[in-house]
Formats: C-alpha cells, structure tokens, sequence
C-alpha cells in the first residue's frame, strides 16, 4: 500500500521564521543596550576618574624645589649662593623594583651602604608617586656611567637643579654654617606642603638659623613622560616662590684679615659695631669647606674632619669656652670704684705675691719682685695680678658676679646662630648647687684675674668690650642687617638698656687706663702702638692658662704646645669716639701683646683708615 505525501507548510515555517528572526533581534538589541549602558556609564559617569587614571599613565604632578635665598655681606658680596647641578632620582612607581634599581647604580655612583640605608630611609618617608633622591652634584663620571646603563634603569631621571655653593670655603664656615640632605627625624617634623620636593635644609649656624627667611615656597608641574619615566614636556607651571635674601653687618674684608692673620693658629676672632651691636667679623680658625656637606659628605672626608685634633668642625668663637685672663681686669676695675670698694687714688705696694690673712698660699704676679707702687690705671696698663689679687678679695665674689653680669658674661649674648655656649660666671650660690660646696675666699683671687671657675666665649667678651667702649649701652650682637622680604624684621639694632653707673665719668677714666695698654710707657700692648697714627686704640692683653701649675712656675721652654697659654687681646677705637670693638684669641700663643694684639691693629687700620694688610711673601719654589 503506497505512503501519504507530506507537503510543506509555508505558513507554519514562516511563523516560525518570524519568531526566532524577533527573538533574536531582542536579544541583539538586549546586547546592544547593555552596551550603551555600559559605554554610558565608562564615558560619561566615571570619566574623570578614568581620564585622571589615562593621564597618570604619561602626566605627572612635581614639586618644584624653591631657590633659596641668597646671603650677602654689607657691600653687597655673595657669600652663600645657588648654583646649578645635576642630581639623579628614582621614581619608584616608573622603576617596578626600587631596590634593585638602587643594587644597580650602586657601583655606578660609589654609594656605600650607609649611603643606601640613608636613601631607603628617606623613601621609606615619602609619597609611591614623589622621586627619591639618590645623588645631588653628579659629576661628569657619573653622568657618563649613569647613560651607559639607561636601559637597566627605568625609573631614573637625571635633571638640572640648583644647590647651594658657598664660594669663600673655610672663610665662612662657622658664621653661615651649610645646608645639607633633610634627615628622616626631621622629614617628621617638616611641614610637607612647605616642602614638598625640597631636599635640603640649614644644619648649622646663618642658614639653620634663619631657615623659614631663607627657604620660599615650593611651586607645582604637569610634566609628560614616556614609558621609561623619561620628560617628554612640560605641560603646565607654577613657578615656585624664592627665599627671601639676607645682607649682614658682616664685612668679607674684615673677614679675610682675620682669617688671614690668624692663619694656622687655633683661635678666633670676633668684631663689632659699638652702637648697633653689628657683628663686623666673625671667625674661628681652622675652618672647614661647607660645599661637600650639601650633596652628603663622604663618609670618609667627614670622618677626617671629625677626627682631627685641631677640630675645625669646632666654633670656638661661638662654643669655645677659655679663662679671660686679665682681659676682665679693665671691667672688675671699674666696678670696684663704682661699688665704693676702691678709688682711682687707692694705691698697693706690689712685692711682686700676695697671700690672704692666715693663709699661707702664696698668689704670684707675673712680674717677679712687682710693679712697685700702683693705682687702678697702672695696674691696668701693667696688668698687675697683685693689685686685682686685693681688690678680688675686697669685692668678694657674688659683687663680682652681680657686676659682671651686667655685662653679659655667664649667659648666652642671644646672637642670631644656634648652638652658643653662655661660660660660667661664678657666685656662691652657683657653687653650692653645681659641687655641692661652700665658696672659698682663696678661690676669689684665681677669679679676679681671670681664671678659675671663671669662662667666658670669645664672642662675650667681644660684646662686653662694645658695651665698656659706649659708656654701657647694652648691646645684643647680631649678624643679620635686613632682608628682602615684604614684611618688615628688626634685626634689633638699638640698645636694650644701660648699665648703670654713679659717675659717668669713670667710663672715660677706665677708657683712659686701657688706652695706656697700647700707648703708655709701661703697656703690655706697646708693640702695636709704636707706629699707630690716624687714631687711638683701647686695650687689655690676657693670658689664659690651658692647665693648673700646681703652685709650680709657668716654663713655656718646658710646656707641650697644646698646653701652653692662649693669648687673648680686647680692644676698642677710636677711644674718643669709639666705632668698632674687638677680641682676639690666640690658642696656645702664650703671649697677648704679641701674638693677638697685631690681629686686632690690622682689623683697625683698615676699618678706620682703609689700609690692607700687605700680602704675605711668596716664596719661590727652588728651580731644578
């Protein structure tokens, strides 16, 4: 039996056809719609966040490091400036691995490991995205070993910046002091918008003192990087705001003789202006150079510094605390006729000693058998120790310390550097709480002329001299004559009081008494009176013990160097009408009226008369 025939349905199959043909452009459309929402939301809702993502792939936001404010001396010299240098970065979130990158140019710069470990520290303070600072003042070998090894550092960027140079070296380096790398303790401390992208900050003396006139503000730049952290362009700037320059009282001529004439003696030397208290010259011998210190200081340089014997790391005219030796006799003189302890008329048989009533230690002038017959003037133009041995013991020592006070010593001037020491200035309640200890009357006559407990910086006894010159105005030293900034700063140019006497005229009887020092018949000073002209000098020698003799007699012949005496001269000019005042130490130099006093005629001979010390010979090298 033959099959049915099945004949197509069109019909049927076209429904068909037509449902799956709609069902499929939903789903298509469905698809479609999910991505516009998609795109929607990439493109419009999130598009900042994005697009700042897109940016940071290539633009990059950088600090820029402020220009720091320049210091000039009185006449408009450069003493500390900015000069470009190359430095070299590692920007970590370009270099994938910071430490490997840093193994690598290790060698390539001579970094040691406590070079890493400083640098590793740092990082460790700083923001993923901000460049590390590896090395500041590239050198030209470095620069050429750096190249040769791009193509293993990514990350690495060598750019122009300016560092701090200080073009006088040794000179200058305990009055400006230096900058030098921001350390971990005080990233800590620092306001981080004031310094962003800065790298160093003062440490010591002028530049640490004054860090917040001279740092400015630091400014912002979108720069364009390739894929290597390379600078492509700079896209955008904010320039950053300089720091505010500074000019001294500070005179580099004065400067240069002092240096100059001290030469390759420990010692100091500090000059000031007797009505403002304008710190003129500032030095103490040796010095050091503070341009290693601003790109970090080899270890091994610094080492040396630190470990030599004659300590230019040291500021002796700031932190040097010394005996003023008889320099302190023209002050404690004045006191006593003030005090109604003596008069000008009062007048000692000098045997040459002198000992306490029931005491048997015998106190020595310096001059065996005595100056004979003497009053307040020759005991201060012979500097007769017999004389102030009587009047120490008159006045006693808390009278001694309440008059001298007056004049700054035993506390800190309050002159524009950190780290000054204030010496000691003895009384009986001092002793009693730093030894537990009454005070003895013997100990008063060691004190009288200038030794014992008794200290003082050179720096003090500089101001006090100013203040004895201007019939005692009293005067805080200082550095600082302006500065360039927009708000106004009194650097304190005026007196702060006056010490307070019963007959003004004994200012000019005790001036009249220290001018015998230089000029008189019988002056320890004499030396640079003989030629003097043009005007008058003001004076007292000292001589300062390095050791106790036990009650044995001072044998230079026999003493090592470094234990011998230091020599100390005080000086004022001109006595009528006094501008500049003065004080020299010596280390070791034994002697004064020889080997400080002509330190301090060459300072007034081209301060009052503008004559230049001639230069020093040169002598030949030997022919071959």
């Amino acid at each position: 039996m033959a099959r049915p025939i099945n004949i197509k349905d069109n019909e049927v199959e076209s429904r068909l056809f037509r449902q799956r043909a709609w069902i499929m452009a939903l789903l298509v459309g469905l698809a479609l719609l999910l991505l516009l929402v998609r795109y929607f939301y990439l493109q419009v809702r999130e598009y900042s966040t994005y697009a700042s993502l897109s940016e940071n792939n290539r633009v990059h936001l950088e600090a820029v490091p402020p220009p720091r404010g320049i210091i000039f001396d009185r006449n408009g010299i450069i003493l500390a400036d900015n000069q470009p240098t190359f430095s070299l970065t590692i920007n970590r979130d370009r270099s994938g691995n910071f430490e490997h990158t840093l193994a690598i140019l290790a060698p390539l710069l001579d970094l040691t490991t406590t070079d890493i470990k400083r640098i590793l520290d740092k990082a460790s303070t700083m923001h993923h995205y901000e460049d590390v600072p590896v090395k500041l003042r590239l050198t030209d070998e470095d620069i050429a070993r750096v190249s040769e090894q791009r193509y293993r550092l990514p990350g690495v960027n060598i750019s122009v910046e300016l560092a701090r140079h200080y073009p006088f070296g040794p000179m200058l380096s305990h009055t400006l002091g230096y900058v030098s790398r921001i350390s971990e303790a005080e990233q800590k401390t620092l306001d981080p918008e004031s310094y962003d992208g800065t790298q160093l900050i003062g440490k010591t003396g002028l530049e640490k003192y004054y860090e917040n006139i001279l740092h400015g503000r630091p400014g912002y730049q979108h720069v364009e990087t390739n894929a290597h952290g390379q600078l492509i362009k700079v896209l955008e700037r904010t320039p950053p705001v300089r720091g505010d320059d500074l000019t001294l009282f500070l005179d580099l001529n004065m400067q240069k003789i002092a240096y100059d004439a001290l030469g390759t003696h420990r010692g100091a030397v500090v000059a000031i202006d007797t009505t403002t208290g304008g710190i003129i010259a500032f030095v103490s011998t040796p010095g050091f150079d503070p341009n290693p210190f601003v790109g970090g200081i080899p270890a091994k340089l610094y080492q040396a510094l630190r470990d030599d014997p004659d300590q230019p790391l040291y500021n002796r005219a700031l932190q040097g605390v010394y005996p003023p030796g008889s320099t302190i006799k023209p002050f404690e003189g004045l006191g006593a006729v003030e005090l109604g302890v003596i008069d000008w008329n009062w007048k000692i048989s000098d045997p040459g000693y002198y000992h306490l009533a029931g005491d048997s230690h015998i106190f020595h002038d310096w001059k065996k058998g005595g100056h004979g017959i003497v009053d307040l003037f020759n005991a201060v133009e012979q500097s007769c120790d017999t004389f102030f041995y009587q009047v120490g013991a008159k006045l006693g020592v808390d009278r001694f310390h309440d008059w001298m006070s007056q004049f700054g010593f035993g506390r800190k001037t309050g002159i524009d550097l950190v780290n000054e020491k204030s010496g000691t200035l003895p009384s009986t309640p001092w002793k009693r709480k730093v030894f537990k200890a009454p005070w003895y009357p013997g100990e008063m006559l060691s004190v009288a002329i200038g030794q014992g407990y008794f200290t003082v910086t050179p720096l003090q006894l500089a101001t006090a001299v100013a203040m004895l010159a201007n019939g005692g105005h009293i005067l805080r030293p200082h550095l600082l004559k302006s500065i360039s900034g927009p708000y106004p700063y009194d650097p304190g140019n005026h007196s702060l009081g006056q010490i307070p006497v019963h007959d003004p005229a004994n200012w000019t009887q005790i001036h009249t008494a220290m001018q015998a020092v230089v000029s008189g018949p019988h002056g320890t000073a004499t030396g640079i009176g003989r030629s003097l002209k043009g005007y008058t000098i003001a004076g007292k020698t000292g001589t300062a013990q390095v050791r106790g003799l036990n009650g044995q007699k001072y044998n230079a012949a026999l003493t090592p160097e470094r234990f011998k005496d230091h020599a100390w001269f005080i000086a004022f000019a001109p006595v009528e009408s006094p501008r500049i005042a003065v004080a020299v130490l010596v280390e070791n130099g034994q002697h004064g009226g020889s080997a400080a006093a002509p330190i301090a005629r060459k300072l007034f001979d081209y301060w009052l008369l503008g004559i230049l010390p001639p230069p020093e010979p040169v002598t030949p090298e030997p022919k071959e």
